[in-house]
């Protein structure tokens, strides 16, 4: 009797030896955890998919690591040895679990975990022995690297399922499930959800953790905000960041009852939505990012844009152009009131054809994959150089030099000099002067004319133009007020003309003070030379027109020929040359601006104050002047520990280019305000004064 029961039992446990390798590996053992190869089937059969996995059993106290195992570690590996045209999948990787270590956020698994694959292929006759090679790290107080080889016997048959078959199924329940939600990931790290199931009725707690290592600061806080049907989580990006790509992972929700539920999440990019409110020149305070993904609609796109243009008159960069607009109001208390419309129309024609000219030149570099923005013209060194020329022929018409279009007998009036071509060239000059300028209203329209489509960008640089032209045209068209509020045409018309050459030649000089920066010396000395030829060619042209030199117009005409050429092989050498390492504008006190240090520094948990200027940006130059250089504002800076990173956009930089994109903004000037603990950023207004930078930094 006891012969037969020890024959039974060895018949069992010889089938249960049989069995045991179809469906499960031996096991790789150590204090720390058990590990076997598995499969969801005993068999397989050409063409029919089926999973393995590695299984991991932990000790207790023990983990391993996800796919991006945050702070520290290194995630599992796996190398499957499988016969020619069957491959294996990518790993379904179950949502982790948040490991606090020390100052430390890892991210990985403990008790028992399933990292499955699944297997294709359509080979027949294949062996019917896989091998698996692994490596992990297990850790606790202390991390010892783990490795193991496993084999696993998977003869061809029809496919039956193994024993081990509903540990699979289990690990399918803690895959993240896809999101249903739409995601946006703003460039200060924000991640933005929207939707039914979202709110404070259903949403106690959320975490996210990314798929790629250091996009994210694993340790630092996300804070929630919640409303009806959103959610935002506010996060500290990290040195892998990247503003204008999506960011993938796993958002973990934990419900009122301590529920928790894990979804995949790809958060698309997306500047950050600015309301017009938000843009207004009367903002006492900094702006907040917005929480709402809801941005102007295209009415409110196109009157933003024509606030923007009628500020823009108020605007330093447009100053020397308002000499040229003050001679020629003059002119108009004159004058008929057909003849204040026909200079108003030539005004307005000017400045529309060249702001759509300048909507164009934008549309065909993006086209081309150019990142340009606002005032674009001005990073190049022969645009500056060309336009403080103009600027210098100007002042020395102005200065009464020379005469276009007529003598300059004194006390004669000046509207027999100047038609519809003077105020034609005006309104041109006024859109290339005002470039370098960012008017309040216009940063939103700005974004959401280059962000559209070209029909929207035309309409918006449209409305720009449109606004900028608006007082004028106003003016002109009720000469009647003109009148009252200017003398009759008289000899003070003449030396009120001569003293506002002076803003031209001040314009002149900052202009050659921007090529400095840009070009170096060989540009400096270019565009000099250049002026000196054009002021001997208007010498010449002034004799010419009092009849002291009849032949010297010809003289004259040829001597501005050569100073257009010389200045153009000049400059273009020069800039060519100064391409290579461009002078930063770096005042003291400040960093110069990357990314990286951006990163590093709000990983750190410092408050950071960013500034996007550029040499040829006169509202720059003014904010720093008036606020961000007073001494109460520095000294705030240092009380409270405030990093200063200051990006200079004279020359075209990519990384700038990026950074003024992804918050909003077409163009310089930028400021930005990080507060400290990796809290969202605030955008603060375009006109700067010291009680709004302290307001801003207070904490």
């Amino acid at each position: 009797m006891h012969r037969y029961l020890a024959a039974l039992l060895a018949m069992v446990v010889l089938l249960a030896a049989q069995r045991a390798p179809a469906a499960q590996s031996a096991t790789v053992t150590s204090p720390r955890a058990t590990v076997t190869l598995v499969s969801d089937t005993d068999t397989v059969a050409p063409g029919v998919p089926y999973r393995l996995g590695l299984r991991f059993r932990l000790a207790p106290g023990w983990h391993i690591y996800w796919q991006n195992p945050g702070d520290a570690g290194v995630a599992p590996a796996m190398t499957l040895s499988l016969p020619p045209g069957v491959t294996a999948g990518p790993v379904a990787w179950p949502a982790p679990q948040r490991q606090p270590e020390a100052a430390l956020m890892t991210y990985g698994y403990d008790g028992e975990v399933l990292l499955a694959v699944t297997v294709t292929g359509t080979t027949t006759g294949m062996p019917g022995r896989i091998v698996a090679e692994a490596t992990w790290l297990v850790c606790a107080t202390l991390c010892v690297p783990e490795e193991g080889r496993f084999s696993l016997d998977l003869p061809e048959a029809a496919p039956r399922a193994s024993a081990q078959a509903g540990l699979f199924a289990d690990a399918d329940a803690r895959i993240p499930r896809p999101s249903p939600w739409a995601a946006r990931i703003a460039p200060d790290g924000v991640l933005r959800m929207a939707g039914a199931g979202l709110g404070p009725a259903s949403v106690a707690e959320a975490w996210f953790m990314p798929q790629v290592n250091d996009t994210i600061a694993a340790a630092r806080p996300q804070d929630l905000r919640l409303g009806p049907g959103r959610l935002s989580l506010a996060m500290t990006v990290g040195r892998a960041f990247k503003p204008d790509a999506a960011l993938d992972g796993v958002l973990v929700l934990r419900d009122r009852g301590g529920a928790e539920t894990a979804w995949q999440v790809s958060a698309a990019p997306r500047p950050i939505a600015l309301g017009p409110i938000a843009l207004g020149p009367i903002a006492l305070g900094p702006i907040a990012l917005d929480e709402d993904d809801a941005g102007p609609g295209l009415l409110e796109v196109l009157g933003l844009a024509f606030l923007g243009g009628l500020m823009l008159n108020l605007m330093p960069c447009v100053f020397p152009v308002l000499a040229m607009k003050a001679m020629a109001l003059a002119r108009l208390a004159g004058q008929a009131r057909a003849a204040g419309r026909r200079h108003a129309a030539a005004y307005a024609t000017g400045v529309m054809a060249t702001f759509l000219a300048v909507a164009f030149a934008l549309l065909a570099l993006r086209a081309a994959g150019g990142a340009v923005g606002w005032g674009f013209q001005f990073q190049s060194p022969l645009f500056v150089g060309v336009m403080a020329l103009v600027l210098f022929a100007v002042g020395l018409n102005l200065s009464g030099l020379f005469a276009i279009g007529g003598s300059v007998g004194a006390g004669q009036a000046l509207a027999g000099r100047h038609g519809a071509a003077g105020s034609f060239f005006s309104g041109m000059l006024a859109v290339l002067v005002a470039t370098p300028c960012t008017a309040p209203f216009m940063g939103v329209a700005l974004t959401a004319g280059l962000a559209g489509s070209a029909p929207v960008t035309l309409g918006v640089f449209a409305a720009l133009g449109a606004g900028l032209a608006a007082p004028y045209v106003l003016l002109a068209c009720l000469p009647g007020l003109t009148c009252t509020v200017l003398p009759k045409p008289g000899r003070w018309m003449d030396v009120l003309r001569q003293g506002l050459a002076f803003p031209m030649y001040g314009g002149a000089i900052w202009l050659v003070w921007v090529l400095s920066i840009e070009a170096g010396p060989p540009g400096v000395l270019a565009v000099l030379a250049a002026a000196g030829l054009v002021g001997l060619a208007g010498w010449l042209m002034g004799l010419a027109q009092h009849g002291m030199a009849p032949r010297a117009s010809r003289a004259a005409a040829l001597l501005c020929a050569l100073g257009a050429l010389g200045a153009v092989a000049g400059l273009a050498g020069a800039g060519l040359a100064g391409t290579a390492a461009p002078p930063a504008v770096v005042s003291e006190g400040a960093e110069a601006f990357s990314p990286a240090r951006l990163a590093d520094l709000r990983a750190a948990g410092r408050p950071v104050f960013v500034n996007m200027t550029a040499a040829w940006c006169v509202s720059c130059l003014v904010n720093e002047r008036v606020a961000l250089a007073r001494a109460p504002v520095r000294a705030a800076f240092a009380a409270r520990d405030v990093a200063y990173l200051k990006g200079d956009w004279t020359r075209q930089d990519p990384a700038i280019t990026a950074f003024l994109r992804a918050h909003g903004a077409e163009g310089v000037p930028l400021y930005v305000f990080y507060p400290a603990g990796g809290k969202p950023g605030v955008i603060l207004p375009q006109i700067l004064t010291p009680s709004i930078v302290l307001a801003a930094i207070a904490p």
